[in-house]
């Protein structure tokens, strides 16, 4: 049997396809005599896009691959080859996001790019792009495969189905099968249903019903209504639908990824250029934070939320063999959230290992220093903690399990430990207010020195959160996204089934809010370079030093013990009664408000909620190699004076 499995725009290029990996391992175990080729079409349309378009680069990549993902722009420039008609819903899409639709008209996005250009870019690659996936089509059925598989993921849907289309033409034997993400639930089904080219949507976790299907094709078992999660057709030629297996994948069952065809082709790639390229690995799934509270904005684990992970011994030696077999370092671990249980075995393994890998991790946002410090010593330089707002009214409207002030120490100790934060702000959820976010916006200047959000967006409702679930949340009406409907001639009703990503009446804060959302967040990524804010502690007192340009002074020194004291119980999120009650039990002093005031005169301190918490980072990073104490900062350009107590 010859199996062909294709990755196509827009999957990221910056990594291999974890599914691709996982499934030509898993074939080769199960049938180990079947010829198992997987396809990197991503790679392919790089060097074909740039052969014809010079000064495309990797940001125009990215914004088709993930920045337009919740507008659909990449699906939307491979529909002209899904119906072989390249002026497809041109003047709808204009109507729509075009640049009179931008909200800031020739306004630059990166690098000079302005709306126009990319508008203009947009309508070149939906004109020609059926060139691309006819000449990726005939190469695959110039193989002449018995199936070809396709992964499919946000905005990789449009184009495999352009494949799909133009090879079941060439070679109407081949069988095709889709599956990942865009196929979980009613997603598969309606793809099914709509596509006659698709002979299989597998739905859950492929490794429970690729091989099945692979059998069942062979003519051995199972039947085909005896595979979990399989879409099919009966003798009719009606599309049906197995039930998803309800016993979710072993984690010692997770096999470990094959990634030789993505190295070795993109060694030859243009795409080697723009950037270097990571492995891609996963160590646990599900989530074990939403089996008890789901986050009502998260749409992810639609296949199962169950949280399983490997055994450290057994990721570890994956890691390993991955590293070494492709000689690479950078590591993207992919899972919802860190097993916590590896904080006390893989991550102390890694560490005692000495292995110089450098890994990115999902994490929860309310992790101590001194677990924050385990995940750094262990090799991880770069988290996403789900920081997605600094109010805890809004992240308890999230059902997050952490408050506003539990996030701001997450940016301080991270900035601290020298950890790469990936968060975004998000905005719009039912019941939030203008002043959620007024209180919160007038204190960025006294974070300028801790990392920023990436960006900011209004909530989008995802199919399988709660919030599309169940509507009496607060979106009672909601309707498959624009983007669905100028990409694909269905009726409204499947297109419904389709869509992962629904438009809804906004709720929440209104535009204006969110432009000084905007604007705050602007100002911080623009202020954070010459920002920065940490402490050192000596026999004499707590030496700060700030270079924020909201506040002007360069040094203090806090040097009473009240005000030490003060300032070590504000590491974590405090009252003023507790403070009050603390300073009284140690030093019979119950008046500390002139302390505090000058706290935050100072932009020490955030507030919300009736807590306040220290912002001041921990000096790892030698910055403190500039100061004498008794002489001063020089820094900044310029002589600062000699530091003063508070």
């Amino acid at each position: 049997m010859h199996i062909v499995l294709a990755n196509v725009p827009w999957s990221p290029i910056g990594f291999p396809s974890l599914a691709l990996g996982l499934l030509k391992r898993l074939t080769l175990k199960e049938f180990p005599d079947a010829q198992v080729d997987v396809v990197y079409g991503n790679l392919d349309f790089v060097d074909w896009i740039t052969e014809r378009r010079p000064d495309f680069t990797y940001e125009d990549y990215r914004y088709y691959d993930l920045e337009s993902c919740y507008i659909g722009t990449g699906d939307w420039v491979f529909s002209s080859a899904l119906y072989h008609d390249p002026k497809w819903k041109v003047p709808e899409f204009l109507a729509k996001f075009g640049p009179q639709a931008a909200l800031e008209p020739g306004q630059d996005l990166a690098h000079g790019t302005t709306v126009e250009s990319r508008t203009q870019t947009t309508l070149w690659l939906h004109e020609h792009v059926e060139e691309f996936t006819n000449e990726l089509a005939e190469r695959i059925a110039a193989g002449e495969p018995d199936v070809v598989g396709f992964t499919t993921t946000f905005q990789t849907l449009t184009a495999s189905l352009a494949v799909a289309r133009r090879l079941k033409e060439l070679s109407p034997r081949t069988v095709t099968v889709f599956g990942g993400a865009n196929c979980e639930g009613p997603m598969g089904e309606a793809l099914h249903r709509n596509f006659g080219f698709i002979d299989y949507v597998v739905r859950g976790e492929g490794e429970l019903a690729w091989p099945g299907l692979l059998r069942s094709l062979r003519g051995d078992e199972p039947a085909f209504d005896a595979v979990p999660g399989l879409c099919w057709r009966d003798e009719s030629g009606t599309s049906v639908h197995n039930a998803v297996s309800t016993k979710p994948l072993p984690p010692a069952a997770m096999v470990l990824p094959h990634y030789d065809e993505y190295f070795e082709q993109f060694a030859k790639s243009h795409a080697r250029f723009w950037l270097e390229p990571r492995l891609v690995i996963e160590s646990s799934r599900g989530c074990w934070w939403g089996e008890k509270h789901h986050c009502t904005f998260c749409g992810l684990n639609g296949a199962s939320m169950m949280f399983r992970s490997k055994r450290p011994d057994q990721f570890i030696d994956d890691l390993v063999t991955l590293a070494k077999r492709h000689r690479i370092l950078d590591v993207m671990i992919v899972d919802n959230i860190l097993d916590m249980a590896y904080l006390d075995s893989l991550l102390p393994h890694l560490a005692e290992a000495q292995i110089d890998l450098r890994l990115m991790y999902e994490i929860k946002a309310n992790l101590r220093y001194e677990q924050l410090e385990i995940i750094a010593k262990g090799g991880v330089v770069c988290i996403q903690p789900g920081v997605e707002s600094l109010s805890s009214k809004v992240l308890k409207l999230m059902d997050k399990g952490v408050s506003g002030c539990l996030n701001v120490r997450m940016l301080r100790d991270a900035e601290s430990l020298g950890l790469t934060v990936i968060w975004a702000y998000l905005y719009g959820f039912p019941g939030e207010t203008d002043e959620d976010y007024a209180q919160i916006i007038e204190q960025f200047p006294k974070l300028h020195h801790l990392g920023p959000a990436g960006g900011d967006d209004r909530l989008a409702v995802q199919r399988f959160a709660p919030y599309f679930e169940n509507p009496s949340l607060g979106f009672q009406e909601r309707w498959a996204a624009t983007q669905y409907e100028l990409t694909y001639d269905l009726p409204e009703k499947e297109l419904f089934d389709i869509a992962y990503i629904f438009d809804a009446t906004h709720q929440g804060i209104g535009n204006d809010m969110a432009y000084k959302l905007r604007e705050g967040l602007d100002e911080w990524r623009n202020q954070h370079w010459r920002s920065q804010l940490s402490y050192f502690e000596t026999a004499e007192g707590i030496t700060i030093t700030n270079t924020r340009p909201a506040f002007d002074w360069d040094v203090v020194q806090l040097t009473t013990d009240v005000e030490k004291t003060l300032f070590q119980l504000l590491d974590q999120p405090r009252s003023m009664e507790y403070l009050e009650r603390e300073c009284a039990k140690r030093f019979g002093q119950t008046d500390v408000g002139a302390v505090i005031d000058r706290f935050m005169e100072l932009g020490l301190l955030f507030t919300d909620a009736d807590r306040m918490i220290h912002v001041v980072t921990k000096d790892r990073n030698q910055r403190f190699m500039q100061i004498q104490v008794g002489q001063g900062l020089l820094a900044a350009g310029r002589p600062a004076p000699a530091p003063v107590a508070v």
